[in-house]
């Protein structure tokens, strides 16, 4: 028997807390959490080995399609799994409490995205907060590849975004983080609220990159061009794992448009790419292209973009 058929996919439904329900005063909270494991299992073929995801729990409303595996079988690698995180709502709104928690097993290949962009809506009477929580685990040799599509922030929203990547050994990751504030066609610019962005990246608990970025509309960090300046678009792109991101710095500076609104550089093996502008399209490629040129040092394989977004 395999170890595959021996443990086989777990899909759970968690009862839902005692203290939640609809409510709609100032102690309003609506959880939803999500909780993924990949991991690496023997297929078929000799030698061949795929992702599987092998756990699968969540409450509320959180969900994932199928798994996808759109990639060529590569020898000597194991085939990655693509999978798409689902909020039917669509976006959050005050008292939203989002956790998503992913685990990356042993030399797994993990490939998420979103289907479309998630709203963050305006608070509400009574100025309650959401809070959007992803912590990310991923062990020895195991890669994940953490691709959602934009984040659009509308005026008065108010909460909390937090990442946490914990990598083990020789871990890898490259993920982004777009974010558009307001909705300039609408003539709805982000002129209150306020949200806070936070990123902690470690390996074997050694903190690696820590960050926190308030967005207020009300600080002058908002509008000086020390600081956003006025910006309605921003993007990070992360990588770790690179083998020579001294080198990965400067492919990218080579291959992608010279614009004065990027910039990228690296520090303790981490490797961070910044967009500041006015235009979600162009973070949107200016991202997917750095993906383009990091993915083969990063998987030993050209990029494989989700149909999910052609849709």
């Amino acid at each position: 028997m395999t170890a595959e058929i021996s443990r086989p996919l777990q899909r759970t439904v968690s009862p839902a807390p005692a203290d939640s329900g609809h409510r709609f005063d100032a102690g309003r909270r609506w959880d939803a959490s999500l909780s993924l494991a990949f991991a690496s299992r023997s297929h078929g073929r000799e030698g061949a080995a795929r992702t599987r995801l092998v756990r699968a729990r969540h409450h509320g409303p959180l969900r994932v399609q199928r798994p996808f595996y759109p990639e060529p079988h590569q020898v000597g690698r194991v085939d990655p799994c693509h999978v798409y995180l689902l909020h039917p709502p669509g976006g959050l709104v005050s008292g939203d409490a989002l956790t998503v928690d992913i685990r990356v097993e042993p030399s797994a290949h993990a490939v998420l995205t979103t289907p479309a962009a998630t709203k963050l809506y305006r608070a509400d009477s009574h100025a309650v907060a959401w809070s959007q929580t992803n912590r990310f685990a991923v062990e020895d040799d195991g890669l994940l590849e953490w691709l959602p599509q934009e984040t659009i922030g509308f005026d008065g929203s108010r909460g909390e975004q937090l990442t946490e990547i914990a990598l083990q050994g020789s871990a890898r990751c490259l993920g982004w983080e777009i974010m558009a504030l307001g909705r300039p066609a609408s003539q709805l610019p982000f002129e209150s609220g306020r949200i806070e962005q936070r990123f902690r990246l470690s390996r074997d608990g050694r903190p690696l990159w820590l960050e926190r970025q308030p967005l207020d509309p009300a600080h002058r960090r908002f509008v000086g061009r020390w600081g956003q300046g006025g910006a309605t678009v921003q993007a990070t792109l992360w990588a770790a794992g690179v083998e020579d991101a001294g080198g990965a710095v400067g492919a990218l500076r080579a291959a992608l448009p010279a614009r004065p609104n990027w910039a990228v550089t690296q520090r303790h093996g981490v490797l961070l790419l910044r967009y500041l502008g006015s235009s979600r399209n162009e973070a949107w490629d200016l991202c997917c292209a750095a993906w383009h040129v990091l993915r083969p040092l990063l998987a030993g394989r050209g990029v494989c973009e989700p149909r999910i977004w052609r849709t």
